[in-house]
């Protein structure tokens, strides 16, 4: 996929706004209307979102942690700012920082207060506020945006069995997916119960044999019906079979009294928990700087 001319699109942008010798976040939008540049998104294909979009977020972040002059950080912020608020994707897709670029964006919040920049931290605190970020621990320089997206594949995959966790823990829902059928039924009292009914009901229908006509009722008696007991053991064990889809479709797995020992890919990647606290903490550091 070609992404190159997207970042020349962007970079044009940013351009217009260091020329117009303006800071404001107006004059950007201003000029972001002007050149209808939320169409962006709607020439972008059908596939590898993801992918594009954190090249996006990336390049924006590029400027924010630059060496370059204010006009260009402050580009480079509220144009990352305007791709999050003007994306069309339901869930927004997330902007990924590394934590290192957590600490530059600090930083980056706390000079521009004090060049009286209110702005800076107006945006970043609004973003975190929406939950705009998700952290993990490939910075912009140290790795491809490739790299980066498949470090969010991990850590969604986590967060989805996570989900799963809270989902099925302790619930009734929990329950009935690993119900055993055939434990939940008696089944084999069940069957026992259904031979000595065939076995009463053929003896029964013997006996009448012997005073009244029983042509239309002995086909009950017949060899080869399928009794109850066995056709509900049948459907038991259709039943574990589709479980069983259901577990290698889904990921999830019956549960163990064993405690949970994270994995080395979930002790390096943050949890959606981890993200709250990383927000609140960070949000509490740009209260305070």
């Amino acid at each position: 996929m070609e992404v190159k001319p997207f970042l020349l699109d962007i970079d044009e942008l940013i351009s217009q706004f260091i020329e117009s010798e303006s800071i404001s976040f107006a004059e950007f939008k201003r000029i972001w209307l002007s050149e209808r540049f939320s169409f962006i998104f709607e020439s972008m294909p059908s596939t590898n979102l993801g992918f594009l979009m954190q090249s996006f977020y990336a390049h924006s972040l590029g400027y924010i942690f630059s060496s370059g002059p204010l006009s260009n950080r402050l580009g480079g912020l509220y144009c990352l700012y305007c791709l999050y608020e003007t994306q069309p994707f339901k869930p927004p897709l997330r902007i990924y920082l590394s934590l290192g670029e957590l600490r530059q964006l600090k930083n980056f919040v706390v000079d521009s207060k004090r060049s009286n920049l209110h702005v800076v931290k107006a945006l970043v605190k609004r973003m975190l506020e929406k939950n705009a970020f998700l952290f993990g621990s490939v910075g912009v320089d140290e790795g491809s945006a490739a790299e980066r997206v498949n470090e969010l594949i991990d850590i969604q995959n986590a967060q989805v069995q996570m989900a799963y966790d809270k989902l099925f823990a302790d619930s009734r829902l929990e329950h009935v997916i690993n119900m055993d059928m055939g434990a939940e039924l008696d089944i084999e009292s069940l069957k026992k119960r259904s031979r000595d009914y065939a076995v009463a009901k053929q003896r029964a229908i013997k006996e009448a044999s012997r005073v009244i006509d029983v042509g239309n009722v002995k086909h009950m008696i017949e060899n080869g019906r399928l009794l109850i007991g066995d056709s509900v053991e049948k459907t038991a064990a259709d039943w574990s079979r589709h479980k069983e889809a259901f577990y290698k479709q889904t990921g999830f797995r019956v549960p163990t009294n064993q405690p949970n020992v994270p994995t080395d890919s979930e002790r390096n990647h943050a949890s959606p928990e981890d993200d709250g606290n990383e927000d609140d903490e960070f949000g509490r550091e740009l209260e305070e700087s």
